[in-house]
């Protein structure tokens, strides 16, 4: 079967490997479209500590179930929850899997769903709707980081919200916040083909680049700061003012990874007693109610800005390191 695989820093190859064993208990996935996330680049430079090559990348993927199993039926449209945990230290006792003291995911630990199959075990497949598209059923994991960050941290309906980064994440967290019952939502971003796309799914965007944040905060919010402020770039600039933009007794999450460890002026934090929280991918549930607002709100399908046959599989890299290109959500179709 064809296979995108990660062999050294900075080369990827389209390669013919073996098609995977489905051990007992498992599923058989064929792949229709697979999606490349950030953690995906940090792999192909080098620089993700766990990725070990030659490895099949990819954790955001939908297909077609090729067998029976925990109940679904073969033909059974589907996406995977790509988590590795090991079920016995105690987050995974205390039903936190997600934050496993051992964590791993299918693309980064185990070959991945940038291939033409895929095995997953059967209790992590999940199906999806009828009529939703395997391009969109491939964002589902992304959305689900999204449905996870405002469920696990407590997303007041009725408050207001501002979002750093117009990225996969930061667009789907948007999309999401005026689901949930956002009542006011500013998104915040400098490069323009990404707040063009925010602007036409209806958001006010602020490109730092031309207008001061903090005049914006202050006419938003009457000088008080938001309610909710979610992180979803990881630069340092973001850092230096997120604990400005946030209202006393306030909120922020961490969503994005950062690369190189941020300073942040913490009195700030303390002098306005707010808090400030972090999110890790997701639990099972939360792609379930990911598949249920995906459903119903076709505009995720814009956060998809390229599809490429698998061929091209260096040339879907290319665009997300190449500035001006437009790309936010990469993905190939198998």
């Amino acid at each position: 079967m064809k296979a995108i695989q990660y062999l050294d820093a900075q080369k990827i190859e389209v390669r013919d490997i073996p098609m995977p064993q489905v051990k007992e208990g498992w599923g058989l996935i064929k792949v229709s479209h697979a999606g490349i996330c950030g953690t995906d680049l940090n792999i192909y430079m080098g620089t993700h500590p766990r990725a070990k090559a030659p490895l099949v990348i990819g954790h955001e993927f939908s297909g077609v179930l090729e067998n029976d199993v925990c109940g679904l039926k073969k033909g059974t449209r589907v996406t995977a929850y790509p988590l590795i945990s090991c079920g016995n230290c105690t987050p995974c006792k205390e039903g936190n899997k997600h934050v496993c003291n051992t964590l791993g995911l299918y693309g980064i630990d185990a070959d991945g769903g940038m291939a033409e199959y895929v095995t997953i075990p059967g209790d992590q497949i999940i199906p999806v709707p009828d009529d939703m598209s395997d391009a969109l059923a491939a964002l589902l994991e992304p959305i689900a980081v999204c449905v996870h960050t405002l469920r696990e941290r407590k997303f007041v309906p009725g408050n207001n919200a501002l979002v750093f980064g117009c990225g996969t994440i930061g667009l789907c967290l948007a999309l999401t916040l005026r689901l949930f019952g956002a009542r006011d939502i500013v998104l915040v971003e400098t490069d323009e083909a990404r707040i063009k796309i925010a602007e036409d799914m209806g958001f006010e965007v602020v490109n730092t680049m031309k207008t001061d944040i903090m005049e914006v905060v202050k006419e938003k919010t009457n000088g008080d700061g938001f309610d909710h402020v979610y992180d979803c770039a990881g630069v340092q600039p973001v850092a230096d003012i997120l604990l400005d933009t946030v209202k006393v007794k306030g909120q922020i999450v961490i969503v994005a990874s950062y690369k190189k460890p941020p300073q942040l002026p913490l009195f700030k934090g303390m002098a306005k007693e707010l808090s400030i929280e972090f999110v890790r991918v997701y639990r099972q549930s939360d792609f379930v109610v990911a598949a249920q607002i995906a459903s119903k709100e076709p505009l995720f399908e814009k956060v998809i800005t390229h599809v490429l046959p698998c061929d091209k599989a260096q040339e879907g890299f290319d665009l997300l390191f190449t500035k001006g290109t437009g790309a936010i959500k990469v993905m190939y179709k198998f």
